[in-house]
């Protein structure tokens, strides 16, 4: 770690380093970006955002695959306004509700994007403008587009600088507003969880348009004045040599991603990937058996941590040695307070099982426009997780189920709610329940039951579903069923509409 004293915003983050060492790796061309360059990029994108007239609180939306385009448009749309990343794998009607529900003033999007991607074709619909990123071989970027010259402001700790979306089990996704402090202070309980200084290197595998890639991989490292591997996507097939050629010191990410590295690592790690110290596991359960055939083959701890977007990530995670990390936990709290409650609200003891609640400072306050959420999630001054489990007398939390009905696939969090309402567009469908299903590398897979008005096939249904939703949103198995199993007031509840036609009881 540095010396610096904890950040407030995130440029305190990417300001802590010296100028002259390597802040980003690009594996693809071998290029490297030093801090005072990514400084001053940054600084150039947040006055062009101002000049296309973005103010504080304004949200820039930016549709971007992994690389340093992402990471310099994210910070400094955070220091002119509020970042808003988007998954660039979205479908043309995921984009329109995204783009509307953030009331974006800008979309980014890569120079190479083609006139009819379906970002764009959102954007224009609703008349917002589009600049682009382009990244040359050195890794320098820069954003086109704009005409107005106006230099940004500083933020400021309160300020907005991230808005993401989360799903509950009903409804509309949830705006989850991020402040600089928040996300800073985030940032700081990461880097002191593993020790992280000059010396390490991550290797960036997750997404960047999701808060585990933000904040673990990439901020936490640059805090810590280390360097962040970015390839542009993860490919189990080069990952030894994108270990090799990075010098990665550590990496992090969901447990299906670990299963893939296992599967491609059946002649055991190469000799010369020797440097990494630790492996991280979040997002998702990681299996006590994938975590100790990981220590196997990497020789170095596997840390199981447990995060999620209304805490800025990082919750809990287990500890780097020589402290015990306890496999199927999540560790003990990372600069937060960790509590499990019953259903009246009362604080439980050690070893009874409740609902895990959260209180800090990464911690949101409130849902963005949205008081019945509000209402149900925050009790006491406590954040209720949704999630089930028990702290034993250590403070090594357990997770042993989800009370929400969200889908788990590989990390990704899926609403059920949103597929029904895509199937239910469908003039032949009539009913339409979603729900996850057990499988063996995601965890979870999606699947839906259907009562249908007319005549429609599963093969019809799905690919009805594919050109709507994201990939891993698309239904796998859609059941066409007589009647949808309710409760006897009525109620659909989706784990018994799964248990009655998979016959999986949990």
């Amino acid at each position: 770690m540095t010396d610096s004293s904890s950040p407030a915003t995130l440029l305190d983050v990417v300001n802590a380093a010296p100028g002259s060492r390597t802040a980003l790796l690009i594996p693809e061309t071998g290029a490297r970006v030093t801090y005072e360059s990514l400084r001053r990029q940054i600084a150039r994108a947040a006055d062009t955002f101002a000049g296309a007239g973005i103010q504080k609180g304004d949200r820039i939306a930016m549709a971007l695959g992994n690389g340093p385009a992402v990471i310099v448009s994210f910070l400094a749309a955070s220091v002119a306004g509020t970042a808003a990343p988007l998954n660039p794998a979205y479908r043309y009607e995921e984009f329109s509700f995204y783009l509307e529900d953030t009331n974006a003033r800008l979309l980014v999007l890569p120079a190479e994007a083609p006139s009819d991607d379906p970002a764009r074709r959102a954007a224009a619909q609703r008349n917002i403008p589009i600049l682009t990123a382009e990244t040359d071989a050195s890794g320098e970027v820069r954003i086109l587009g704009a005409a107005g010259h106006r230099s940004a402001s500083e933020p400021s700790p309160d300020d907005v600088a991230l808005i993401l979306h989360t799903s509950g089990s009903t409804g509309r996704p949830k705006r989850v507003p991020l402040k600089h402090v928040n996300l800073a202070v985030s940032t700081r309980n990461v880097a002191d969880t593993y020790r992280l200084s000059p010396d390490d290197v991550s290797l960036c595998l997750m997404p960047l348009f999701h808060v585990h890639g933000l904040v673990a991989s990439t901020l936490a490292t640059l805090f810590s004045g280390g360097a962040v591997a970015v390839p542009a996507r993860f490919n189990p097939l080069s990952f030894w040599r994108t270990v090799r050629d990075s010098n990665a010191t550590w990496y992090s990410a969901v447990p299906t991603i670990h299963q893939l590295i296992l599967a491609r690592s059946a002649s055991g790690q190469p000799s010369d990937t020797r440097r990494l110290r630790f492996v991280r596991s979040c997002s998702a359960p990681l299996a006590v058996d994938t975590a100790e055939k990981l220590e196997a083959l990497f020789g170095a701890p596997v840390l199981e941590a447990y995060g999620m977007t209304e805490a800025s990530h990082q919750m809990a995670s287990n500890p780097l040695p020589p402290k015990a990390r306890k496999f199927g936990t999540v560790g003990t709290a990372t600069g937060i307070q960790i509590g499990v409650m019953n259903e009246t609200g009362d604080l439980l003891p050690a070893g009874a099982r409740g609902e895990v609640v959260i209180q800090g400072p990464s911690v949101i306050l409130a849902y963005e426009n949205n008081p019945e959420a509000n209402a149900k999630s925050f009790v006491h001054g406590w954040f209720r997780t949704g999630d089930e489990g028990v702290l034993d007398p250590n403070g090594y939390l357990q997770l042993t189920g989800r009370i929400k009905e969200l889908i788990n696939r590989g990390g990704e969090k899926i609403a059920p709610r949103e597929i029904d309402e895509v199937l239910l567009t469908h003039p032949a469908v009539s009913e339409a329940v979603c729900f996850g299903v057990p499988h063996p590398t995601w965890g979870e897979e999606v699947a839906a039951a259907v009562v249908l008005r007319d005549a429609a096939t599963e093969a019809e249904l799905i690919a009805y579903s594919s050109e709507r939703l994201a990939d891993f949103k698309c239904p796998k198995k859609i059941y066409i069923v007589q009647s949808i199993p309710r409760t006897a007031t009525g109620k659909v509840q989706r784990l018994n509409v799964a248990a009655a036609l998979t016959g999986d009881r949990g």
